[in-house]
């Protein structure tokens, strides 16, 4: 294979393209002017830019440059607008080029296999076709403008607690369908110069070294010609990542990835060539964005039209959940109470990692309000944050609630309810605001709840208020959208990313998430979200795809051919509107288990009063395919597939059949052996059908009794050394700490959740591999043996 910087490789030594292949901080890559090449700067970026203007963190813990915080990807996966978030990627790109940044990290596509995943509101959606689609849309956006996206984290990445420390343990078939599905349009429709790989590993392997996933599938299968990148930390043997597909080890490591990568091409587990061939790789992005950067580095962005951008995502993201008597809009002059924490101190993006600084002060709804048309006769705060109910503040709320017409609550999720590095434990808002809206129901009957958060919340007193509106998280500009919506300045058309259990106990994965212990076991196969909720009848609160208008759609006249579907839509209301037609797929068989529908596109459609469009949604390759693992490739069952076009995933308007001349006649599975996979009944898999589904022996994925390298830090309390058990009882306190004050400690998170070796990764050389090969020594109670390694480590240490 041909290299297209061989002529600069050539001249670079063993060691100098050793350290290509490691940051030479956290942020930046290494530079060789000496060869022509610049160093490259990474930056986190989903919902806007996070530039540090100092020294370079990964959490998020130093200032950075200010930058427009758009909606989260949760947010802005509820417009199911593809233009939207191309939209969005110019804009982002736009700001990383004044900062120097050519790679932004991001967006985040996982798959929302439970609802209480804490980085879900950085995440597009429980769907995988939904999720790559919004993420090639952001990805041709931001490399409109030279620089690369990155996309992440590839793959199989659902939990944070011990998510380093975490083996995906998922047959074949549900990997491909839904875990790599998403990333797959991502690559193939986006382009995608960089792809950012997992902590976790994916049955026995580590993302980051996977041959299979970052060679045979998103190379051999997809045509990817970019660079893989580890998440910051999550590098764990350097040189194999490098030789199966891997290429920049992030952050810095010091010396060590040399060392690693020089010795073994020294000893014949690397060769020089593939190491070239990776380099080559790399260096190709390092250079073809570098142009973009160098042209526009320390110029302005128009804060202005972007912080107009992120309201017009904001409005077109909210999603309204119920409206009974049409109790909105709110006509102009109607009184309203204000109550809720929210209303004055919002809630706008998450915590961790996407953290932005806002190139302007986030709008909140009391500095809004008296631009709109409505009159706030009262406000109260109703709620602290993140503690238990205030009688004092519950009974002003209820007295001024007494003064409105409408009384609007701004409730949800705070901070310390989900972040990076923290899983839910339930899908409960805190307890006091919950109290809030029942005690204000019962002095006021026309009561609506507006909700900030990036996840799925239980609704107890869904039953007792008017209206719901979701604003889920919605960036710097999010109260002015908001309030647009509230009062007919914008009709609705926002539809949810996720499902809405009634429960959390209702969800499929509730016997199998987060893991207990090392394996995460995805015995739920494929049925998460709708597909399992659809295929069981379960009853929810709101399914995936719902939202209503102000205004309302008849769908009609449904015609299929070999191309797609076509059918009407019209505006059947008083005003205009828009609506998002989804497009499923289902078919009945006796070898191939599926769920009872499956989305397969969609299109958003706007129209007047009264106004009738016709609409085709394509069929592509991936309408009918199933993975097949007999042949290790996509086929399609030959028979009569249900073709339905609905406006949520459990309302289907048009139906009809279609028959499709397949690959294959049946698939290889067997009705009798696995019931459950074939009616949906998956919560309770005992081990012989998972280990059919699976092919193969199920890992044994319990402590050992010993801690290794590889265990996460707040498993230090399983082992032996006093120092260690210390150590996590500090970790443990400080975390109750955090919690009380209601904002997440993310570098107490951080170590929490990190391996032993992941202090050789993330110190830039200051803990090397072999001393934390002597701090496990110790944490396995070889206090005297480990010290002795630990001071012989120190010394050695260059």
């Amino acid at each position: 294979m041909s290299l297209k910087y061989e002529k600069i490789i050539n001249q670079m030594t063993l060691e100098e393209k050793a350290r290509m292949m490691s940051g030479k901080n956290t942020w930046e890559t290494v530079d060789f002017p000496q060869y022509g090449i610049p160093s490259m700067t990474l930056s986190d970026g989903p919902h806007g830019l996070r530039r540090q203007a100092g020294a370079g963190d990964h959490l998020g813990l130093n200032a950075s440059l200010p930058a427009t915080c758009f909606p989260t990807a949760a947010s802005v996966a509820n417009s199911w607008d593809e233009k939207l978030g191309e939209e969005i990627g110019v804009a982002l790109a736009e700001e990383a080029v004044t900062m120097g940044v050519n790679v932004i990290l991001g967006p985040g596509l996982n798959i929302k296999r439970s609802p209480l995943c804490g980085r879900n509101f950085e995440y597009f959606s429980e769907d995988p076709y939904h999720a790559g689609k919004m993420a090639a849309a952001y990805i041709r956006g931001i490399q409109s403008q030279g620089i690369a996206a990155c996309p992440k984290h590839f793959a199989a990445n659902s939990q944070e607690l011990r998510r380093m420390a975490n083996d995906s343990v998922v047959d074949e078939r549900t990997f491909r369908e839904l875990y790599t599905t998403g990333f797959e349009i991502a690559v193939k429709e986006g382009k995608a110069k960089s792809i950012m790989s997992s902590y976790n590993e994916v049955n026995g392997i580590y993302a980051n070294e996977n041959s299979h996933m970052l060679q045979e599938i998103l190379v051999d299968e997809w045509g990817f010609d970019g660079f893989v990148v580890s998440d910051w930390g999550g590098s764990n043997d350097h040189a194999l990542g490098v030789k199966n597909g891997s290429h920049l080890e992030m952050p810095g490591t010091g010396k060590s990835g040399v060392h690693d990568i020089v010795e073994a091409v020294k000893n014949g587990n690397l060769t020089e060539e593939v190491l070239d061939q990776r380099l080559d790789e790399l260096l190709s992005v390092i250079i073809d964005t570098h142009q973009a950067t160098e042209e526009k580095k320390g110029t302005a962005f128009n804060v202005e039209a972007h912080h107009e951008l992120a309201r017009k995502v904001a409005e077109e993201s909210v999603v309204l959940l119920k409206n009974e008597d049409n109790i909105l809009p709110l006509r102009p002059g109607t009184k309203v109470t204000v109550i809720g924490d929210f209303a004055q101190n919002p809630r706008y993006q998450g915590a961790g990692s996407s953290l932005v600084n806002p190139a302007k002060q986030p709008e909140f709804i009391l500095g809004e309000i008296g631009s709109s048309s409505l009159e706030m006769v009262a406000f109260e705060q109703g709620y602290r944050r993140n503690k238990k109910s205030d009688e004092k503040l519950l009974n002003q709320a209820k007295e001024a609630a007494k003064k409105a017409e409408v009384v609007l609550i701004f409730a949800g999720l705070d901070e310390i309810s989900e972040s990076e590095g923290l899983d839910r434990t339930h899908m409960n808002m805190p307890q006091a605001q919950n109290m809030l809206i029942d005690e204000i129901t019962t002095v006021n009957p026309n009561v609506i709840v507006v909700l900030s958060a990036g996840s799925a919340v239980e609704m107890p007193w869904y039953s007792y208020v008017r209206g719901i509106v979701h604003g889920y998280l919605g960036g710097q500009a999010g109260a002015s959208a908001m309030l647009n919506v509230l009062t007919g300045k914008v009709c609705p058309s926002g539809k949810l990313n996720e499902t809405y259990p009634m429960h959390c106990e209702d969800t499929p994965v509730q016997h199998y998430y987060p893991s207990k212990e090392r394996s995460s076991e995805y015995r739920e196969a494929l049925y998460v979200g709708y597909r399992y909720y659809t295929t069981v009848d379960k009853k929810v609160r709101f399914p995936f795809g719902f939202g209503l208008s102000y205004t309302t759609f008849k769908y009609s006249d449904l015609k299929i051919d070999e191309s797609g579907v076509t059918f009407q839509i019209r505006n059947t209301g008083k005003i205009k509107g828009t609506e998002i037609a989804q497009l499923y797929v289902g078919r009945k068989s006796d070898t191939v288990f599926r769920p009872v529908r499956e989305l397969k596109g969609f299109a958003r459609v706007t129209l007047e009063a009264g106004e009738s469009k016709t609409v085709h949604i394509g069929f592509d390759d991936k309408t009918f395919r199933f993975y097949d693992t007999r042949t290790d490739t996509w086929e399609i069952e030959t028979g009569d597939y249900e073709i339905m076009v609905g406006c949520d995933a459990q309302t289907m308007l048009l139906t009809d059949k279609l028959y499709v001349a397949g690959t294959v006649k049946e698939g290889r599975y067997e009705k009798e052996k696995m019931p459950e996979y074939f009616n949906g009944q998956i919560r309770a898999i005992d081990n012989d059908t998972f280990r059919l589904l699976y092919g193969r022996e199920i890992p044994d994925g319990s402590w050992s009794g010993e801690i290794r390298m590889n265990d996460a830090v707040c498993q230090l309390y399983y082992g032996k050394g006093i120092l260690g058990k210390l150590f996590y009882g500090v970790l443990r306190i400080l975390l109750k700490i955090s919690e009380w004050q209601g904002k997440p400690n993310l570098n107490v998170l951080f170590n929490y959740n990190m391996p032993i070796r992941g202090y050789a990764k993330m110190t830039g050389g200051f803990v090397t591999m072999e001393m934390a090969r002597a701090l496990t020594e110790m944490a396995n109670g070889h206090r005297i043996k480990g010290t002795a390694h630990l001071i012989k480590a120190t010394v050695k240490r260059d």
